[in-house]
């Protein structure tokens, strides 16, 4: 078992049924156990994890919003085949979002806004496991683009990272890119508390190109 799906299966030990159920098979889905479009075993699953359909279908629906899993009508799920062409046209747009978040959040943010967002980064700082850095990584980055205040940006931006969340958690588990990562977010830190618009929509930018550049290596099994 890989160390970020381990850290995965730790934590499906806490929470509600749900959110046990969703991190168990996130866990199996990060660990390969089933290869890109092999079909999901439900029956076999159940059966491991002492559940019904219900909640397991439940979770599929989860898992399929992150871009991990497909749901096909009458077919079952399978798991969602990785098209770097895709991948990569999703990082190209999601710059653009970032930069624009940067302009908006730098100007936009209210207190509550930035004491959650130096919240989340102070976390991200005290170096969680790989599992739970790309979930303090996500509210950061969803805490500068809820700072914007704009719905529709952040009703794109959310459909966008949800496409990229499956590969982030894989990235992750690299420690070279998660010390990389927070040095970038560092630099963003400084722009963000500055209010320098543009200083702030040029480090989201440049932090998303190389975050996208991470995951094309690995895609290309480079490393990350």
């Amino acid at each position: 078992m890989t160390a970020l799906a381990q850290a995965t299966e730790t934590a499906a030990e806490t929470g509600t049924l749900h959110e046990q159920i969703v991190a168990k098979l996130r866990g199996v889905l990060l660990d390969g156990e089933l290869g890109d479009g092999a079909r999901i075993p439900e029956a076999q699953l159940c059966l491991r994890f002492g559940i019904s359909r219900t909640p397991l279908r439940e979770a599929l629906k989860v898992l399929a919003a992150e871009g991990f899993v497909e749901l096909r009508p009458n077919r079952g799920s399978i798991v969602a085949p990785i098209d770097p062409v895709e991948v990569a046209h999703v990082f190209e747009l999601k710059g653009a979002i970032e930069h624009t978040i940067g302009r908006l959040a730098a100007v936009r943010a209210t207190p509550e806004d930035r004491a959650r967002i130096e919240q989340a980064h102070a976390e991200l700082g005290a170096h969680p496991d790989p599992a739970a850095y790309t979930a303090l990584n996500q509210e950061f980055h969803r805490a500068l683009a809820e700072a914007a205040h704009n719905p529709v940006l952040l009703q794109t931006y959310d459909n966008l990272q949800k496409r990229v969340l499956r590969l982030r958690f894989v990235v992750n588990e690299n420690p070279t890119r998660v010390a990389q990562s927070f040095v970038e977010h560092e630099n963003i830190m400084v722009a963000f508390r500055a209010g320098a618009r543009l200083d702030l929509a040029e480090r989201l930018e440049e932090h998303n190109r190389l975050t996208g550049e991470a995951v094309m290596r690995m895609l290309k099994g480079e490393g990350a």
